[in-house]
């Protein structure tokens, strides 16, 4: 038995090969294939557009698959299959950074619009046409709301008086005199399951376990493992630097005098911490990376 697994294409693909290999799947993907190899022979890929991967998870063509909620949002906006996609785990993570991305109402930046409202009669370009007809017609404004093949930013002034795009830090808006009067969703990626697919025990095992090797990939993006050794009567010094969330493991040495302490820390604090805890009498310090971290 093999799990139907869609892996997105384009944007998210880097960034979702990259986390199945600290989450300890291979994915070995070709320029010729659309078929994807893992070294896990109960799951087979195939590479499918983020846009496109809710309808074929909804339509059973695929078992589960990777991505965001806004394409989950303008398949649900849409006239396609509902009430049978059911989300197993919210993976924050996006093409640049592991965090979620916003679609975003943008303007030029010396256009007189302030608000959506002003917008009234204009023309809306954007890739995500049905949810941002279904926003405009939520705030009562009537527009006319134009497919964008690509390039969506270039459109204003002159193709388009507004744009709904995606943005991660709002530089290339900026770069294109853009300047942002709403945020209609943010989003982040989700896997996604088909309820039949579900309703087989195994493949909905498979999932889960998925699942929780992907978000421990996650936990551990950004931090790192630190030992080192003191001796136990230095041992509150070196506690009260570590960071007060974390509950380090102290264990015994074979000298009854030192202890070994182990903890995992944020890894952008390493290079302002080490020098205290060598200076307060740590010892034999390492830091190692982390690629799963299991909550």
């Amino acid at each position: 038995m093999t799990l139907k697994l869609g892996i997105p294409k384009g944007s998210l693909q880097d960034a979702t090969v990259q986390l199945f290999a600290r989450a300890g799947f291979n994915i070995q993907v070709s320029s010729r294939s659309y078929f994807p190899v893992i070294d896990d022979p109960e799951i087979e890929c195939m590479l499918i557009r983020a846009q496109e991967m809710a309808r074929y998870v909804s339509d059973g063509v695929l078992d589960a698959g990777l991505t965001g909620l806004d394409w989950i949002a303008e398949h649900e906006a849409g006239d396609g299959i509902t009430g049978v996609i059911e989300p197993i785990a919210d993976l924050v993570y996006a093409k640049q950074s592991f965090g979620k991305v916003r679609w975003v109402l943008a303007v030029p930046e010396d256009s007189p619009y302030k608000t959506a409202k002003d917008l009234e009669g204009k023309i809306i370009a954007t890739e995500l046409v049905r949810a941002t007809k279904a926003y405009f017609s939520k705030q009562g404004v009537n527009v006319r709301t134009e497919f964008s093949w690509g390039a969506t930013e270039v459109k204003p002034p002159r193709l388009a008086d507004a744009i709904v795009e995606v943005t991660e830090t709002g530089s290339s808006l900026r770069a294109n005199r853009l300047r942002i009067i709403d945020t209609l969703m943010e989003s982040n990626t989700q896997l996604i399951a088909n309820k039949r697919a579900l309703a087989d025990g195994w493949k909905k095992s498979k999932l889960q376990n998925i699942a929780l090797l992907l978000n421990a990939a996650i936990a551990a993006q950004g931090r790192v493992g630190l030992m080192l050794n003191v001796e136990k009567a230095k041992l509150d010094s070196i506690l009260a630097l570590l960071p007060a969330l974390q509950r380090p493991t102290i264990s015994s040495l074979s000298d009854a005098a030192w202890v070994a302490v182990n903890t995992i820390i944020e890894e952008k604090t390493v290079r302002d911490l080490v020098p205290k805890l060598k200076a307060v009498g740590a010892q034999g310090i390492v830091e190692y990376p982390l690629n799963k971290i299991v909550l």
